[in-house]
């Protein structure tokens, strides 16, 4: 069974790329099959870091969008998509376009969608509209980027919150990793494995901030792997 994640979150500068470039990482290193599309054209920080396994595509364009399923149909595999901001109308759109939640039941292909957010009020929204939109016809995964903000309590005492564990959907913690190195990271373009592994002339990190950046991709893929089947 094929299953693709939809990493979003409405607002801009919450995380969705590096929770992308995580999810393609993670997939990479266990070494199980999967497709990455880059939904986000105005960054393209996925189609950058992960040239190799990444394809753009345009929700604004149906035969582009519909490339999505086309990869979780040709294999089973997961297939892993980062949403740019302000997706979700175009993204319904295409859904509902050839309705398309019907027919990846059919063929048996779920869909997660990833509510990546920094706890405020607008992430707190963006979700609660989600969850009003879509119900029961997709399956959830909230994660709380500790690398965007520290305070959760807003989600945590949400009613979005009690919506989104009542409709069966996940709860995972992003850990921080040291802003100056995310930054060097991102600013490099390269991938997750790059940034770790290379030395010398080519190193995009230092030693120490190498092996921060080990630990965290640990972390991350621990709390990943506490998703169980919905992974």
């Amino acid at each position: 069974m094929s299953r693709v994640h939809l990493v979003g979150g409405e607002k801009g500068g919450v995380g969705k790329s590096t929770v992308a470039r995580l999810l393609t990482q993670w997939c990479i290193d266990q070494q199980q099959p999967f497709a990455a599309a880059d939904a986000d054209t105005s960054h393209g920080s996925l189609s950058r870091a992960y040239s190799e396994f990444s394809q753009p595509v345009d929700f604004h364009q149906f035969s582009s969008a519909d490339q999505i399923m086309d990869r979780a149909l040709a294999a089973d595999r997961r297939v892993i998509v980062d949403l740019p901001a302000q997706s979700a109308r175009p993204l319904e759109i295409w859904l509902e376009s050839g309705d398309v939640l019907q027919f990846a039941r059919q063929a048996g292909v779920r869909l997660t969608l990833w509510h990546v957010s920094d706890g405020g009020f607008d992430s707190v929204r963006d979700l609660e509209r989600v969850l009003a939109r879509f119900g029961d016809q997709l399956e959830y995964v909230a994660l709380k980027n500790h690398g965007r903000a520290r305070d959760f309590s807003q989600f945590d005492s949400s009613e979005a919150k009690e919506r989104l564990l009542a409709l069966g959907g996940r709860i995972v913690d992003l850990p921080e990793l040291d802003p100056a190195t995310m930054f060097a990271i991102d600013r490099s373009g390269v991938s997750f494995w790059a940034a770790v592994n290379r030395e010398g002339d080519e190193a995009v990190l230092s030693p120490m901030a190498r092996q921060r950046t080990r630990l965290w991709l640990g972390k991350a893929y621990n709390a990943f792997e506490s998703l169980g089947d919905l992974l």
